[in-house]
């Protein structure tokens, strides 16, 4: 995640704008705000943010029709766009994915929840993780831009999600995975999975590329260690 990750805050209601803008400038973000869909269009062509957060039921123009806008804008394609709606009917969030949302945020909001679902969000749209070369001292290689595996120069085939798991834990040896940022980082929000799923991908990639590369941290998640 690079330093300072620039977000935009679009909500028609004031109190909102300051209630995220003060929990966010807190965790180091650069934080902006628009009370309006047409505000936030264009702010967001002036400050290229990493991530909008975006109400869904905002007058004139609403956050659906907003987003589509947005997506519509040079070098908006890839921005990440969240959600925030008190709103849970499916045909909400159906409309919102069509649109190129990438996640929701219910309201009410709390500040720690809020902060976590912002940094996984950040982590899946990390270039970092997503370009990088990897190559380990055990003969590993990792080539996320051309989806290949190698070990001791013999290509390995993975399934999407195991590829994107082992793409994970290895883009920072030694660091600690949660299994929360496992499962919002490779699978999503939208997706409902249990902790058993990770646990079986865990066991399938051991099997192919051994089992003293990714760790086990009890109570906790995983490392891959080099």
């Amino acid at each position: 995640m690079k330093e300072n990750p620039v977000i935009l805050i679009v909500d028609d209601e004031e109190d909102i704008l300051e209630f995220l803008k003060y929990n966010l400038k807190k965790e180091d973000f650069e934080v902006h705000t628009a009370s309006s869909g047409r505000k936030a269009i264009n702010l967001a062509q002036k400050v290229n943010p990493d991530l909008i957060i975006l109400d869904v039921m905002m007058p004139e123009l609403d956050g659906i029709e907003t987003c589509k806008e947005i997506r519509d804008l040079p070098g908006m394609s890839n921005t990440l766009i969240a959600f925030l709606t008190a709103r849970n009917e499916d045909y909400s969030q159906i409309a919102g994915f069509d649109a190129g949302a990438d996640d929701f945020i219910n309201k009410p909001i709390k500040p720690r929840v809020l902060i976590s679902r912002i940094k996984a969000l950040l982590r899946r749209n990390n270039p970092l993780i997503k370009n990088q070369v990897f190559e380990t001292e055990s003969g590993l290689k990792i080539d996320r831009n051309k989806y290949l595996i190698e070990l001791n120069g013999k290509e390995i085939t993975l399934p999407k999600k195991e590829f994107e798991l082992l793409a994970l834990l290895a883009s920072k040896p030694g660091n600690v995975f949660t299994r929360d940022t496992i499962l919002t980082s490779v699978w999503g929000t939208q997706v409902v999975v249990g902790d058993r799923t990770i646990d079986v991908h865990i066991r399938k990639l051991r099997e192919k590329i051994g089992d003293k590369a990714i760790k086990t941290v009890k109570g906790v998640g995983y490392k891959f260690e080099q």
